[in-house]
């Protein structure tokens, strides 16, 4: 996998419509992306990974953050391969992109400090077990290592901005552990709030749309912009690096 500027992908179709993602699409890999290597698949069910990730969720809950787990990746790795094979990518990145999303936030199995580059680490050792190639191995830990802005990462592939744009767009009140809404922290209302949220990429148009519906009852919409706002601005450039624009639909109306 290069880590050059993003590669072109395929011509445009200029008569495809706008694809339209409504959370996890539980999408399948490619017969040919198998043809070129191991496959999510066969990450997911590595003892290592379904062990750490596991653990790196119930670590994140003792310290009172949202869920981590084994939604979160999946919903994650779909969402990557969606936007990826959305913008006309071939099967194989499409993949790389969804492993690469999978195992984003497996660094939280050590501390939430630093995890993107401690995960990139783990990851590597792992994916050099099931025999990806040194370049496949490279563009990964570059994704997963380059995915939290609070940490300095940046875009950097387009598998990597396939992540970013994947890991910020899930905010939904499925990933509220707190039982108890009158305890409520400020993430846990926002993600409380958000009971929709689809990912729209129009490749004609070059833009990639984070539709939100958000029960602004719950909690308004100003937290979610203090919440949010810095990881917006990560999806904006992740967008940019992959010849897009962004676009913040909250509740039918363009925000950003």
């Amino acid at each position: 996998m290069s880590s050059q500027p993003a590669p072109q992908p395929q011509p445009i179709d200029k008569s495809a419509p706008a694809k339209l993602q409504r959370g996890p699409t539980k999408t399948r890999t490619e017969p040919q992306a198998k043809r070129e290597g191991p496959t999510l698949d066969q990450v997911r069910e590595h003892p290592r990974v379904k062990a750490f990730i596991r653990a790196a969720n119930e670590q994140l809950g003792v310290v009172g953050y949202t869920e981590h787990g084994e939604r979160h990746a999946r919903t994650t790795a779909d969402s990557a391969r969606f936007i990826l094979k959305s913008l006309g990518h071939d099967a194989r990145r499409c993949e790389l992109g969804a492993i690469a999303a999978y195992l984003h936030d497996i660094g939280n199995v050590i501390t939430r400090d630093r995890h993107a580059q401690t995960g990139a680490i783990i990851a590597a050792e792992i994916l050099r077990e099931l025999r990806y190639t040194e370049d496949e191995v490279a563009g990964i830990m570059g994704a997963v290592g380059n995915h939290e802005g609070e940490e300095g990462g940046q875009p950097v592939s387009a598998v990597s901005a396939a992540v970013i744009l994947a890991d910020k767009s899930d905010v939904h009140r499925s990933r509220v552990r707190n039982p108890r809404t009158t305890s409520f922290d400020i993430h846990d209302r926002v993600n409380y709030a958000a009971t929709a949220v689809n990912i729209r990429v129009d490749r004609r148009e070059k833009l990639i749309t984070l539709e939100l519906t958000i029960d602004t009852a719950v909690s308004p919409l100003m937290e979610y912009f203090e919440i949010f706002l810095s990881r917006m601005v990560l999806c904006r450039r992740s967008a940019e690096y992959l010849h897009c624009s962004f676009a913040l639909v909250i509740n039918n109306t363009r925000l950003l």
